[in-house]
């Protein structure tokens, strides 16, 4: 199992954890990189999300060697075992306690930007990291959130090295483990994205609101629009479905395929995860039932462009999506259409994603593309997936291509392919088209 980033490691582990939606639960990230995972795991159980800011004390000689752990609010646990066999003096274990209490204070201005720290006593401590190594960060974890009154600590991580993981079952009442390979070597080996995380960044996610009360739970905002619409092209009226949630933060616009249209139950599967995630998203037919018959007119690439490109003007004049950031999701031809239609300077277009697409067939476009391209597909898919790789290389703004093992160019041979490339989608036009509520650490 590979994961795309945190983010994406964040959801698939969160489908792992529903047993505890509901509980009195406080989901701990570890600064840096598990924060952006356990945001994801407390956003999908509607719990509070807090980090975990904890230093390991490191024998002086052996520093990978925890002979204790501090943490917030005084917390300290000392194995006096470790420090009798290692020969560590009280002056040495007060020289690396004064070091490390002085970067915790550091990390805990940084990250927490003035909140303070969520009360654990009696409640359930969800520890999520990125992945485990030694274990010696998550160890410490869960002995300073019981000293911190957690009535119970639950350990939950994507990967981790299979005997880390078998020892820290020791120090958790419960650990959740995706994947455990006999062939670990480092975290970020599981992670196609495996960047570092700033201080910035942790504050601005612990910052942002994802706690729902599991007690009391609203009902869901119904959509703010949820309708057929005809979009008037020229002299033809094109037929789409538009839905708008409550306060989206952008919209995206979807180009199918030759052979498929608006009700395609793939790209209606996409839309609605999109949905869920605050954007809106156009279900849209380019050609009319009368032209859809005709080749030259599925595979006109120009014609499917230019009228994606007028689709885009009339959706900012539309109530719910006026002055809303603009993404295209391209599949098959259609993709071709959502890569040429985004290099007109008119489209003002934020980023596109690609599925199992063409981009062969946008030709010299490719060149001038600038927005932000995703292009995904299935290993199976040999042909297309190779088109896909020349296409990469002819793309000059930011762009990245991944490959779904398994699945085929519908993406319905492998199961939960078709919700990997639903996600991909999602975090791709989250990062591209929403604004980062990040800030920068002071």
């Amino acid at each position: 199992m590979e994961f795309t980033d945190r983010s994406d490691a964040g959801r698939e582990l969160a489908e792992r954890l529903t047993a505890l939606r509901g509980e009195d639960v406080v989901v701990l990230g570890l600064p840096r990189g598990g924060v952006p995972v356990a945001f994801e795991v407390a956003r999908a159980l509607r719990a509070p999300l807090d980090a975990i800011v904890v230093r390991k004390l490191g024998v002086p000689h052996q520093p990978e060697l925890a002979m204790g752990a501090i943490g917030e609010g005084g917390v300290r646990v000392v194995n006096g075992e470790i420090v009798r066999r290692a020969g560590v003096s009280a002056g040495e274990l007060a020289a690396v306690e004064r070091a490390e209490r002085a970067e915790l204070r550091r990390r805990v201005e940084a990250f927490r930007a003035g909140r303070s720290r969520i009360d654990l006593a009696g409640r359930t401590a969800l520890i999520v990291d990125d992945g485990v190594a030694t274990g010696a960060t998550a160890r410490a974890a869960c002995r300073v959130a019981r000293e911190l009154g957690a009535a119970r600590v639950v350990l939950a991580v994507p990967v981790g090295a299979p005997g880390a993981i078998a020892a820290l079952r020791h120090d958790a009442d419960e650990v959740v483990c995706m994947a455990a390979p006999a062939g670990f070597t480092a975290v970020g080996r599981w992670y196609h994205r495996f960047g570092q995380v700033s201080d910035g960044e942790v504050a601005g996610l612990l910052g942002r609101p994802v706690e729902r009360s599991p007690r009391a739970e609203p009902a869901a905002d119904p959509p703010l629009r949820d309708e057929d619409v005809d979009v008037p092209v020229g002299a033809l009226r094109l037929a789409g479905h538009l839905t708008v949630p409550e306060h989206p933060a952008g919209v995206v616009v979807f180009a199918h395929g030759s052979g498929s249209s608006r009700h395609s139950p793939r790209n209606r599967y996409m839309a609605g995860v999109l949905n869920e995630c605050g954007l809106g998203t156009l279900l849209l037919d380019l050609l009319t039932s009368r032209e859809e018959v005709h080749r030259d007119r599925v595979f006109d690439v120009g014609l499917l462009a230019g009228r994606l490109v007028e689709v885009t003007r009339w959706l900012r004049d539309q109530a719910g999506t006026a002055g809303l950031p603009v993404g295209y999701f391209g599949a098959s031809t259609g993709a071709a259409a959502a890569l040429c239609a985004s290099a007109d300077p008119g489209a003002g277009v934020r980023a596109v994603v690609s599925r199992g697409g063409r981009p062969d067939l946008a030709g010299h476009c490719l060149a001038e593309v600038t927005a932000p391209t995703l292009l995904v597909v299935g290993g199976l898919d040999k042909v297309v997936l190779d088109l896909n790789r020349r296409a990469l290389a002819a793309l000059r703004g930011e762009s990245e291509l991944v490959v779904v093992p398994g699945a085929g160019h519908l993406f319905e041979e492998e199961p939960g392919a078709l919700r990997r490339v639903a996600r991909l989608a999602a975090d791709w036009f989250t990062r591209h088209l929403v604004p980062s509520t990040a800030k920068p650490a002071t």
